[in-house]
Parts: structure tokens; sequence; C-alpha cells
């Protein structure tokens, strides 16, 4: 199973810096621990440099990214508050019949409510979620 973590990097910024990044590790190793062979998309440990990338660079990167969220089995999304890249891959997995679980407190924001499968509020809710087979119950899975 191919699952690709989308989730907050610039965020609400208006510097060309990045917000904090551990969620990935979090929300990666829930995963690993109920299935031993997943592979993980991040696409921060794909480009960690991706705010020094050209304009150029930059597109390219997220327009793959996103083509990449249509392609995995699973998208994890980690909105904590608005992110446009991440909407960005949480359409183009939800055209491509991808369930996203998102993790995020806007559950009145309709792409948060309409895109996803399943929302949780945090970070914790999700772990405990994914322990208690959350995912055995996620349609195309397999």
């Amino acid at each position: 199973m191919k699952v690709f973590i989308a989730g907050i990097m610039q965020g609400s910024r208006l510097d060309r810096y990045i917000d904090a990044q551990d969620y990935r590790r979090i929300i990666a190793g829930a995963i690993r621990e109920q299935i031993a062979d997943v592979e993980i998309v991040d696409p921060n440990e794909l480009h960690p440099n991706g705010v020094d990338y050209d304009d150029e660079r930059a597109k390219k990167t997220l327009l793959e990214m996103a083509a990449l969220a249509g392609q995995a089995d699973l998208v994890v999304a980690y909105v904590p508050q608005a992110s446009m890249g991440t909407a960005i891959e949480m359409w183009e997995a939800f055209r491509s019949g991808v369930p996203v679980v998102t993790i995020s407190p806007m559950t009145a924001n309709w792409v948060v409510r309409h895109l996803s499968a399943t929302v949780l509020p945090d970070l914790r809710t999700f772990c405990a979620w994914v322990a208690g087979g959350g995912l055995d119950n996620l349609a195309n899975l397999g």
C-alpha cells in the first residue's frame, strides 16, 4: 500500500519558511505500526529544500506532488490551518477515487468536509484511530 502524507508546509505564512514538519514522522509511525510493508510518500522527504527552489522547479514540484497524491492508495492530510498545496493534493486524490483521511479541527471547511473519507481533530485522535483499525474500514485499501 502507498500512503501519501499531505500537510501544511507554508500554510498562511508570509515569509519563505515552513512550519514544523514533525507531524509527518508521527503519521508515518502510526501507519507503519499497523501496516509493515507500507510505502510512505512524504513530499518533505522528497524535497527537503523546496523553499529554495526557483519558480520553475517549485511549480514542477507542486504539480508532481499533486499527481502523486492522486496515484496513492491513501492520502493522509494534516491541516491544522488552511494549506493551499494540501487542498490541491486532497482534490487530486478525491478526483482519482483515493480515500483522504484528514487531520484537522476545521470541520466546517468545505474542502475538509467534502473531500475527506474521515476527519479527525488532531494527531492524538488519528493515532488512536489507526491503532484501533480505522484504516481497515476505508475503501480501496489493500
